[in-house]
This record gives structure tokens, C-alpha cells and sequence, in this order.
């Protein structure tokens, strides 16, 4: 009985810890199809100063999809390598946007700003309320929450508290994106 009891305290032990090295979720998981349109504020782009869905504009094409709460300096890294990975994968119609899910008051001019001095030419940045857009289930406790993805189905997902993400994780998150994008000579 004892050796019983011993084997299911350490099987509860065990799913903890399994359970604890998920870290936390937020955004679409991979294997999952993405919940559907959502019109944000777009503030760079074809469609700078509407609503427009991003999720329709891109189709079925590979995506990298970033949920943020607010501007900082590796996630601005980051959005500076992906951008120059879409331009790059172009041919494939490669897209990506960044979804700032805040209220900020100030966050539309501080948007303008970095995609001026970041040079933006292909991701597209956007607002959207603090809840992330419907569906979408990003975590309140997320501070960055990168999902790519083609045909519309998550192949990754990268979801980091405030203060997590290093550039060690932007380089993790950039080794992803041939996932998503079509193997050569096909």
C-alpha cells in the first residue's frame, strides 16, 4: 500500500511539474486554427488610420501574428528582424503585424514613431483593446505573445511575461519561421 501511495504522489509531483514547464498560454496553440477576422487600428500600411482585419488581408499565406501590451527595446528587435524576414520571403507572400492589445492613450503616436524609425516596410502595427481580440485568448499576463502560422493554423507559439524576452528568444522565435513558409522545389 505504501509503495501505492508513494508511485501516485510522485505521478502528482510529476503532472505539477509537467504543468509548470508549459509556462503560460496565451494566443492560438499549435495545431490550432485561428479564431477569424478582427479589425484592428492599423497605424502603419496600406490601411494606416482604418480598421482593417489583418487576419483577412494575409489569406492563407505564412504569417508571424504578434500580440504586445506596450513598445519596448527587444521586442522592437524583434519587429525589425521580422520585418526584414517578410521582406526577405516576399515570393511566398510572407505577412506579419504586431497587435498592441492596450488602451493607451499615447500608444497611436508612439506606434507612428517606431515604425518611422524602425523603418518599417512590411509589418504592419495595429491597436486593438487590452483583451486582445475575441477568440484570440491572450493572456492578461502575457507581455508578448508571437504566434506564426499558415493556412490560417498555428505552427508556434512564443509567449513571454513582462521582462521575459531576450534576444536569445528573438533568435528562437526567427529559427521558427521556415516552418511556415513553403520548402524549396516544391
Amino acid at each position: 500500500m505504501k509503495s501505492l501511495l508513494t508511485a501516485a504522489v510522485s505521478l502528482f509531483i510529476l503532472a505539477g511539474v509537467v504543468v509548470a514547464a508549459e509556462g503560460l498560454k496565451s494566443g492560438p496553440q499549435p495545431g490550432e486554427t485561428l479564431a477569424g477576422p478582427f479589425h484592428p487600428l492599423n497605424i502603419n500600411g496600406d490601411k494606416a488610420g482604418e480598421k482593417n482585419c489583418l487576419y483577412c488581408s494575409n489569406g492563407s499565406a505564412p504569417v508571424a501574428m504578434i500580440f504586445a501590451r506596450e513598445p519596448n527595446e527587444n521586442l522592437t528587435s524583434l519587429i525589425k528582424k521580422i520585418d526584414a524576414c517578410t521582406e526577405k520571403n516576399g515570393d511566398c507572400k510572407m505577412g506579419s503585424f504586431v497587435v498592441f492589445c492596450s488602451d493607451s492613450k499615447d500608444l497611436e503616436k508612439d506606434l507612428k514613431t517606431l515604425a518611422t524609425d524602425a523603418k518599417l516596410k512590411k509589418t504592419v502595427l495595429s491597436i486593438d483593446n487590452p483583451a486582445g481580440p475575441e477568440g484570440y485568448n491572450v493572456a492578461k499576463d502575457a507581455d508578448v505573445t508571437v504566434v506564426l502560422y499558415v493556412n490560417r493554423k498555428a505552427v508556434s507559439n512564443f509567449t513571454f511575461k513582462k521582462g521575459e524576452m531576450k534576444e536569445k528568444d528573438v533568435e528562437k522565435i526567427l529559427e521558427a519561421v521556415p516552418t511556415i513558409l513553403p520548402k524549396a522545389g516544391k
